[in-house]
């Protein structure tokens, strides 16, 4: 774009239009992300801003100051290597539940009339419309031990004595996967509903029954909606805060909450920025490598045909 610039050009709208979401990226994530990676490399001070400076200018030379303290403490210390472990962990099994959840909804939404489909993606959509945070504190009023879902199953006669299960995992678990169940579902709903139906019908006239029809067409051909609302739940998963702090324990160990911690409860900037970059870094290299994996195949195959 700029070549074109210097040569009297107009950018093309191919141009502008992959410009846009760029600058908006390097905006918004690229440049917030370098002041964050700066600030891990800096110490804690008491004072505003509540770290030291990388640069100081002492009898005119320039003084540079790295830090690893916050580094070497995430590599040492088995609390931080514990929270990434359980994060991880947390957010795999949400997005799986979403997986088997949500594949037969977007699939059912797939599948209906356009006159069903359109009020079964809003009743998908309302939620979005209440603020996340009222909606986690309904499922307080829900999960707590008188609550809604221990008098109903009292009231019933199913149990004797209230379950336990606010304060728990299985309460974080509930919780992410009712707010992340539409992000699996909408991605996915978009690559069923294009999906050529007279592949079925081929398929049934050669004798394939309807599982074999699914396994062998619609469930590969749906892969990349699985993979992208997988990755839409997966990765905001694994740094949640709102939903552990309200439904979790004490001992629900969550990058969010321990971020949430250094910078506001202990002040401690540069660690807090050191375990953000961490996370980032463990979240961008695989996506990165999938995304080369299959520019990789996508050229592979288009060189074979």
């Amino acid at each position: 774009m700029m070549r074109n610039f210097l040569r009297g050009r107009l950018p093309s709208g191919r141009t502008l239009a992959i410009a846009v979401p760029f600058a908006w990226l390097v905006l918004f994530l690229f440049i917030p992300f370098l002041l964050v990676f700066k600030i891990s490399f800096a110490e804690q001070k008491f004072g505003i801003p509540p770290y030291t400076s990388l640069a100081e200018i002492q009898d005119e030379v320039v003084q540079f100051s790295l830090y690893l303290r916050g580094y070497v403490l995430l590599f040492t210390d088995n609390l931080y290597f514990a929270t990434y472990l359980n994060s991880a962990k947390m957010a795999a099994v949400t997005t799986l539940c979403c997986m088997l959840i949500g594949y037969p909804m977007a699939y059912y939404i797939a599948r209906s009339t356009p006159r069903y489909r359109n009020l079964l993606l809003l009743a998908v959509i309302l939620p979005f419309w209440t603020s996340l945070l009222l909606r986690v504190y309904a499922w307080v009023g829900i999960l707590r031990n008188d609550g809604l879902l221990n008098k109903v199953l009292m009231g019933l006669g199913i149990t004797a004595a209230p379950l336990e299960i606010y304060r728990t995992d299985l309460a974080v678990y509930i919780g992410m996967v009712y707010a992340y169940l539409p992000f699996f579902i909408l991605p996915l709903y978009a690559n069923l509903v294009k999906l050529d139906l007279r592949l079925l019908e081929a398929a049934a006239d050669l004798g394939a029954r309807p599982w074999q029809a699914f396994w062998r067409i619609t469930l590969p051909l749906s892969r990349p909606g699985v993979i992208a609302g997988a990755m839409l739940v997966f990765i905001p998963s694994v740094g949640e805060y709102v939903i552990p702090e309200m439904l979790g324990g004490a001992d629900t160990l969550m990058m969010g909450r321990v971020m949430w911690n250094e910078f506001f409860n202990n002040t401690d900037w540069p660690m807090a920025s050191a375990v953000t970059c961490v996370m980032v870094l463990l979240l961008l290299v695989p996506l990165a490598f999938f995304q080369y994996n299959q520019v990789r195949q996508q050229r592979t195959a288009g060189g074979r045909t």
